[in-house]
């Protein structure tokens, strides 16, 4: 069997177990309501459902933490056992109380059933999840055990190959190197006997060579000579650019000036009039607002220079407050 087929019983497992768990709840519910409700004074019968539901719900979290602690192969301890066979016994004698309280054995049997088979599903549960976990963890054991066996295998063929390999390495290494050496004898015996030849031939070019060298020597220098005029000539015309880069920058800067200045005379004589009583045109306006936005000035003071509302004086501020922070982003972008 592999772990599919594992898993696949184990998930049979898990959905018995919960359709057994669901009709116990209900038969259990239907069962113990009316006891309760009989043994409950009439204003209070709503609350009869209320016991056995809540029974059934700490065997529901029995069975679901019991099933998580079996497929993680831990153990809960005594508690969990505890709690397991208080609701079972609690679930049995709540189911079996009234027809036990009427002396009807057969009764007695028939609703033992249901609380019966969820006690003992729910231990065989337990013990099936635990016999499962035991079984995949053994198959994970195995597993692993033939995975490291393949990769053993793969790695001895891994190194008989390269071990192969090595040999087949030297082998030709050495083969190379014995023709090598052989080549090597012959080009030596063929190097002494043109190295005579090679004498006289190195006497009559070291001869041509010296008179190259200085014809070399002279048209380097020549060179080099060419070389520091072209360097100069570019330094003088480097230094001109530069002045004249200096010189219509400071022309901007002269320019720039000159305009906010005249800017700020213009700002100066647009808010010198102090308050009006009366609205001035729109254009008009628009100028003496813009002048005292640039100045810094609230929008109650502009409103007073230009005569118009505070309302329609802060919504031009918010104009100019977006258009300065464009002309930022497009700065900075750029």
């Amino acid at each position: 069997m592999n772990s599919v087929q594992i898993r696949s019983a184990e998930r049979a497992l898990s959905v018995g177990t919960w359709l057994i768990v669901a009709g116990a709840m209900l038969y259990s519910i239907l069962t113990v309501t009316p006891l309760m409700a009989a043994h409950t004074p009439d204003e209070w019968d709503w609350t009869a459902p209320i016991l056995p539901l809540v029974v059934d719900a700490a065997v529901v979290i029995v069975v679901r933490l019991d099933a998580v602690l079996a497929r993680l192969g831990g153990h809960g301890g005594r508690w969990p056992i505890a709690l397991r066979w208080m609701t079972g016994c609690m679930t049995l004698a709540l189911n079996v109380a009234d027809s036990a309280l009427r002396k009807d054995l057969v009764g007695v049997a028939v609703h033992a059933v249901a609380p019966l088979l969820l006690i003992v599903t729910a231990e065989t549960g337990l013990a099936y999840r635990r016999a499962i976990s035991a079984a995949l963890a053994a198959l994970e054991l195995e597993r692993k055990a033939e995975q490291a066996e393949r990769d053993r295998e793969a790695r001895e063929r891994r190194e008989a190959q390269e071990r192969r390999v090595r040999e087949e390495r030297e082998h030709a290494e050495r083969l190379a190197r014995e023709q090598r050496e052989h080549e090597a004898r012959l080009g030596r015996e063929q190097a002494e006997r043109e190295e005579a030849a090679r004498r006289a031939e190195r006497e009559q070019s070291e001869a041509r060579e010296a008179a190259e060298r200085e014809a070399r020597e002279r048209r380097e220098a020549e060179r080099e000579q060419q070389q520091r005029e072209r360097e100069r000539l570019e330094r003088e015309a480097e230094q001109r650019r530069e002045a004249e880069r200096l010189a219509h920058e400071a022309a901007a800067r002269r320019e720039a000036t000159d305009r906010e200045a005249r800017a700020a005379r213009e700002r100066a004589a647009l808010l010198a009039d102090g308050p009006v009583n009366a609205k001035l045109p729109e254009d008009h306006a628009r100028q003496i607002v813009a002048a005292a936005f640039t100045e810094g000035m609230s929008v109650r003071a502009a409103a007073d220079l230009c005569g118009w509302s505070i309302g329609w004086v802060s919504t031009r501020y918010q104009e100019l407050r977006d258009t300065t922070t464009g002309r930022m982003l497009e700065g900075a972008t750029s």
